[in-house]
């Protein structure tokens, strides 16, 4: 197995021709990124509740403190979205509608009917489908943008017969305070017209407690750094969540037929998510 640096970035660890340990020892091989959630959950606890008792202004002053803008109200403007549509590349356009449609097939057959069971003359049991009444959906915008997380959870959510959805993204100095324009224009593609500049602990905060310009929502999902594990983690038992993410693994197992730029494509793709994220090959 030999080891090296390639610039100053990227370890590279080379296995091809060495007998392979079984087990935990195969595990400890490829080194993977420290995640302790615990540890952030003590600095994201009194965000989540500065933005409790201040609401807006909580969110205005973590804004401008965490990305460097000064916003006057969290909630986008529906100019803005409808703007962001126009403005979109239309190859990217084509991309996101076609990423709908595929989305939509795929959760349109998830869906379960309901179903009667009768267990003993008399005696029945039904398996019942209910949407919860109001989502709070999250879109990672920090190091990159992420229009697929838009659609990857409004989709679902939609399909689902979820009622009211709002969704929340970083606040971007570069476009004055909203959040990236493809993530609006994908928005703006599904309908959604409750969106919200707002980033990390603070929007899952926001969409937990509710404020004067968000009410609080049922369920929060979407994907995030490790702050917004954290306080994925807190409002467990207030609200419902998918799931605790943590930074990106990513492996690909790829022969010689293989089309490097494809392989390429797919480890960076993951890569890009955050400076924890492991991509091996």
């Amino acid at each position: 197995m030999g080891s090296e640096r390639i610039g100053s970035v990227i370890s590279r660890i080379d296995l091809r021709g060495d007998a392979l340990p079984e087990g935990a020892d195969l595990r400890d091989l490829l080194p993977r990124a420290e995640f302790d959630v615990q540890a952030a959950l003590d600095k994201v606890r009194p965000i989540c509740e500065d933005v409790h008792h201040r609401g807006t202004a909580a969110l205005i002053e973590y804004a401008e403190k965490f990305d460097g803008v000064k916003l006057e109200r969290v909630r986008v403007p529906a100019e803005a979205l409808s703007t962001a549509l126009e403005e979109l590349d239309p190859k990217v356009r084509a991309a996101l509608e076609e990423s709908i449609r595929r989305a939509r097939i795929v959760h349109r057959e998830q869906r379960r009917d309901e179903h009667t069971t009768q267990v003993v003359p008399g005696g029945t049991v039904t398996e019942r489908w209910v949407p919860v009444g109001r989502v709070g959906l999250y879109a990672p915008g920090g190091r990159s943008v992420y229009p697929s997380s838009v659609i990857m959870n409004v989709v679902p959510a939609q399909e689902a017969g979820v009622e009211s959805i709002a969704l929340a993204s970083p606040a971007q100095k570069e476009f004055g305070g909203l959040p990236h324009p493809t993530i609006l224009a994908a928005c703006a593609l599904l309908g959604i017209d409750e969106v919200y500049a707002a980033g990390g602990a603070t929007a899952v905060a926001m969409f937990a407690y509710g404020t004067d310009e968000c009410a609080p929502v049922n369920m929060v999902t979407g994907p995030g750094n490790i702050w917004v594990a954290a306080a994925k983690r807190y409002f467990t038992g207030l609200i419902g969540i998918d799931t605790e993410a943590g930074p990106t693994e990513i492996a690909v197992l790829a022969d010689a037929t293989a089309d490097p730029a494809h392989v390429a494509a797919d480890l960076i793709s993951q890569a890009e998510h955050d400076p924890l994220a492991a991509a091996c090959w």
